[in-house]
C-alpha cells in the first residue's frame, strides 16, 4: 500500500517508552559510531497511578480485551500483549519490538477513556512495530481487533512529539468522556551521550461510530 512520504533510514537503536512522573527516556543499542551500550536490565515507567489521573467514567458497556492492531497507512499488522505493572510499580513494556502491547490498567479500546498502547520503535535488526508511527496525520484510521472478532475503527486527530521532561501526563492518560486511544512511542532527536531518545510520539485517536 502507498504511503504519504518515505521512511527516513537514518541509524537504528532499541527504543522503549519511558515515562516517569511526566518524563520520558528510551535505550540505544546501535549507532554508526560506537554503540552506547544501555545499563543492565530494562527501562521502565511508573504507571499513571494515584491522583496523576482520575479513572474514567463507568462504562455499563461489555468491550471484549483486544487482540490485534492495525493501520494500513504505514504496515502495521501486529497481535496485541498485554502489559502490566512490574514488581517495583512501573510500567511494562514489550520484550519485542516486534509486538505491541495494551496496557491493562486503561481501558480496552472502544470503552469509554483513554486506551494505551505501547510499541519499540526500532532494534538492532531492523525498525520496529512503531517505526513508522509519525507518519500518521489527522484522518488516518487505526483498527483495533477484540477478543469476540469485533473490530473497533479509530480516526487520528492528533500527532504530538514531547520533549521527556515535558511529557503532558494528563493529556495522555487523563480520563475522556468517549472512547479514545493513545498510541506510544520513542523519536525526535537522539542523545548520543546517554543513549537515549529525547522525546516520545504520540498519536491521538478517536472511536468512529
Amino acid at each position: 500500500m502507498p504511503t504519504r512520504r518515505p521512511a527516513a533510514m537514518l541509524w537504528l537503536g532499541v527504543g522503549l517508552v519511558v515515562i516517569a512522573g511526566g518524563t520520558a527516556g528510551l535505550l540505544l543499542t546501535r549507532h554508526p559510531t560506537e554503540p552506547v551500550r544501555p545499563a543492565a536490565g530494562v527501562a521502565a515507567f511508573p504507571a499513571p497511578t494515584g491522583p496523576i489521573v482520575a479513572p474514567p467514567p463507568a462504562d455499563p458497556r461489555p468491550v471484549p480485551r483486544p487482540v490485534s492492531l492495525t493501520i494500513p497507512l504505514i504496515g502495521v499488522r501486529t497481535q496485541l500483549i498485554t502489559l502490566g505493572l512490574t514488581a517495583g510499580g512501573a510500567l511494562q513494556v514489550p520484550s519485542s519490538t516486534a509486538v505491541a502491547g495494551w496496557y491493562t490498567g486503561s481501558p480496552e479500546p472502544g470503552a469509554i477513556g483513554s486506551a494505551i498502547i505501547v510499541g519499540h520503535i526500532d532494534s538492532l535488526t531492523g525498525p520496529g512495530v512503531f517505526y513508522r508511527l509519525p507518519e500518521l496525520r489527522p484522518g488516518d484510521r487505526v483498527y483495533v481487533k477484540r477478543a469476540d472478532g469485533t473490530l473497533v475503527e479509530f480516526r487520528v486527530t492528533s500527532v504530538q512529539t514531547y520533549l521527556k521532561d515535558r511529557f503532558p501526563t494528563q493529556a495522555v492518560y487523563g480520563p475522556t468522556p468517549d472512547p479514545e486511544l493513545r498510541l506510544i512511542t520513542c523519536g525526535g532527536a537522539f542523545d548520543y551521550a546517554t543513549g537515549h531518545y529525547l522525546s516520545n510520539i504520540v498519536v491521538y485517536a478517536t472511536e468512529v461510530s
